[in-house]
């Protein structure tokens, strides 16, 4: 068997495995859950099936299966989602309105991708394919961010309804463990650090190129914040006290009511959150998450602390961080961040659990080119008025992550699961 043959029948491999995760996670969904938009930021499960599909066959079908046809003609206006090079579409704020196609008719159009896919890869030529595979390559990444984005809209979906439904069975939710180990801060010396992504297999423009940053001294904390940390600062009147607050943040807090993270709700006997196992009990032990940038920050500045930038985040992984696939991914099952253990392998929870929300504006790298064409559209048109988060989320799958991921949201979203790591001043 040539080399060629191997890589074909690992990428379908990988191609039908990602595809089959996906729809895995809209399985335990009733048909009317995936048409519902409760707001802009999330999209309908059933969008986020159908568009997945529509990118390989817009930017792999198209291009390269000889007399391909399409599923549907008006799928490309349905399920294009921000390509401006590929044509019009409807607007992202109704989405929520497309109650036809049905989703039994999502499904057959991803079955009739996936099956062109697979007649596709078995009979490119050896140059066609190797000019393919980083385009199909994208498409795997890019299914594994709608992987993650269907966790966290599902969530949010399911939290608007009174019913508080559970897609998960409360057992597999973990409980509060008795204690924790005392936070650690680890020390970085002053120099000057490569930042960038260095190895050979893929990763996202925005991590290119490698470039050279000058860092002080700081130290940052081995564990993230938890839950009990931050309703002390909750208790403590951190919501109503103006002086930890950026000025927006503070006027945003007030205008929006918040008085505790996403999701969480006062009981007589305590705080509770809404998760995808129903209505629990806010472990204590656990990372605190769904807050935005702008609660980030106050929190730091209530305890004295401060956020990491984006380049200390990474040099401090690179000093300190052990099994970087060891953390609670997706692939775990809890879609919730899980308390620290001292006997955890990746000891320092760098990936995994909560995207860590670094005071880092997301801009681009120094030297960095744009793709020609519909792909360029796909992160550097985003490079302004977001910040950088960091090391990836219990919804985000353990093969699409690296320490050099670039994730950005603006600074008021908290729909995402975003938490909270101290860096010293």
């Amino acid at each position: 068997m040539d080399v060629l043959t191997v890589i074909t029948e690992n990428y379908l491999k990988r191609f039908l495995e990602i595809r089959d995760q996906t729809e895995a996670l809209c399985r335990p969904l009733l048909p009317e859950d995936t048409v519902v938009q409760p707001m802009v930021d999330v999209s309908p499960p059933k969008w986020h099936l159908a568009h997945t599909s529509w990118f390989f066959e817009t930017f792999i079908l198209q291009k390269y299966a000889p007399d391909y046809t399409v599923f549907h003609p008006e799928y490309n206006y349905l399920f294009n989602s921000y390509y401006n090079s590929i044509g019009s579409r409807i607007m992202r704020q109704t989405r929520g309105t497309l109650t036809r196609p049905p989703i039994e008719e999502i499904y057959r159009y991803r079955a009739y991708v996936n099956e062109n896919v697979a007649d596709l890869l078995n009979q490119l030529t050896d140059n066609i394919l190797i000019e393919m595979l980083p385009i199909f390559e994208l498409g795997l990444q890019h299914e594994q961010q709608h992987q993650e984005l269907l966790v966290t809209d599902i969530k949010y979906i399911l939290s608007t309804n009174p019913l508080t439904p559970a897609l998960l069975p409360a057992e597999k939710y973990v409980s509060p463990e008795t204690s924790l180990p005392k936070p650690e801060y680890l020390p970085v010396a002053a120099g000057l650090y490569e930042i960038g992504y260095t190895g050979t297999d893929f990763c996202f423009d925005n991590e290119l190129s490698v470039h050279q940053v000058w860092l002080d001294e700081f130290a940052f904390r081995n564990q993230l914040v938890t839950n009990g940390e931050f309703l002390e600062f909750i208790e403590a009147g951190g919501y109503q006290n103006f002086k930890y607050w950026l000025h927006e943040g503070f006027e945003l807090a007030k205008q929006e009511h918040w008085e505790a993270p996403l999701y969480w709700t006062k009981h007589t006997d305590g705080w509770y959150r809404f998760t995808w196992h129903g209505l629990q009990k806010v472990n204590l032990n656990a990372p605190v998450t769904h807050i935005s940038f702008y609660e980030a920050d106050a929190f730091a500045n209530w305890a004295g602390k401060r956020l990491l930038t984006e380049f200390e985040w990474e040099v401090a992984n690179q000093q300190y961080a052990t099994n970087r696939k060891a953390g609670n991914f997706l692939e775990n099952g809890y879609f919730d961040p899980q308390p620290f253990s001292k006997n955890q392998v990746n000891a320092n929870q760098f990936l995994g659990d909560v995207w860590e929300w670094t005071y880092s504006a997301y801009q681009p790298y120094p030297r960095y080119n744009k793709a020609e064409g519909a792909l360029g559209e796909y992160n550097g048109k985003f490079m302004i008025n977001q910040m950088v988060l960091r090391g990836g989320s219990c919804a985000t799958p353990r093969s699409h992550i690296r320490p050099t991921y670039r994730n950005f949201f603006h600074p008021d979203k908290r729909w995402q699961f975003t938490g909270i790591r101290l860096a010293t001043k």
